[in-house]
C-alpha cells in the first residue's frame, strides 16, 4: 500500500490477481479508523494516480479518465482499446468478466481475454453505466459472433492451402520430458524410438 495508490496498482505490485489481493486485504482491519485495508486503498476515482500511463491515442491526451466518462472530455482522438485499457489500469472496472467472473491470466504476458462490452450497442456512449467486461464466451453468448465469418473462416481452415498455416503436415516428434512422462506411466516402447508410431496395449 506504500507502493502504491489503489487496490489494483497494489495487485498488479505483488504481481498477484485482484482477486486473490482483495480477499487477504479484507481480512485486516485498522482499528483506528475501523475499517479494512482494503477500504482504506480503495481509490475507484484514481485519485494521485498518473493519468494515461505511458500516453495513449493520437494526442496522448491526459485527461482525467473519469472526464472521459462523465461526457466533460472529446473522445475524438480514442478508441474502444485505449478505453479498455486505462478502465484497467486506472481501476475504474475490475478486470474480470462482468458475467460468469473470468479473471484467468495468459502466463506470457500477465492479460486476461476480455472484451468492452457496451451494454446499449452504443460504442459512442462511454458514461460507466453502459460499459462492462465480458470474456470471450459469454460475449459469444450474450452478445454475438466474437469474429466475422472471414475472419471465422481464416481460423478454421486447415487446408494446406491456407496462408496461415507454416507447416505443410504437423510434426508429432516428442521432445525428452514427453518421453521419459511417457516411461514412467508405463506407455513408452523402447521400439518408439526406432520409428513404430503406435503404442501396443496387447
Amino acid at each position: 500500500m506504500r507502493h502504491t495508490k489503489s487496490n489494483m496498482a497494489a495487485a498488479r505490485y505483488l504481481k498477484v490477481s485482484y482477486q486473490h489481493y482483495k480477499k487477504y486485504a479484507k481480512l485486516y482491519k485498522d482499528e483506528e479508523q475501523d475499517k479494512t485495508l482494503f477500504e482504506l486503498h480503495f481509490n475507484q476515482s484514481g485519485k494521485g494516480i498518473r493519468k494515461h500511463m505511458g500516453g495513449y491515442g493520437k494526442s496522448k491526451d491526459t485527461t482525467p479518465l473519469q472526464d472521459v466518462l462523465d461526457g466533460k472530455a472529446s473522445i475524438v482522438d480514442y478508441t474502444p482499446d485505449i478505453l479498455k485499457t486505462r478502465l484497467i489500469q486506472e481501476g475504474f472496472i475490475e478486470e474480470k468478466c462482468n458475467c460468469c467472473g473470468f479473471d484467468e491470466r495468459r502466463v506470457v504476458d500477465y492479460k486476461v481475454p476480455l472484451l468492452l462490452n457496451f451494454l446499449d450497442k452504443n460504442k459512442f456512449n462511454w458514461v460507466r453505466e453502459n460499459l462492462e467486461f465480458l470474456c470471450y464466451n459469454c460475449y459469444f453468448l450474450q452478445v454475438g459472433n466474437v469474429w466475422s465469418d472471414s475472419q471465422l473462416a481464416q481460423l478454421e481452415d486447415y487446408t494446406v492451402d491456407n496462408k496461415y498455416k507454416q507447416d505443410e503436415a504437423p510434426d508429432f516428434e516428442l521432445d525428452e520430458s514427453s518421453i521419459q512422462h511417457l516411461k514412467e506411466l508405463g506407455l513408452w516402447d523402447e521400439g518408439d524410438e526406432e520409428g513404430d508410431e503406435f503404442l501396443d496395449f496387447n
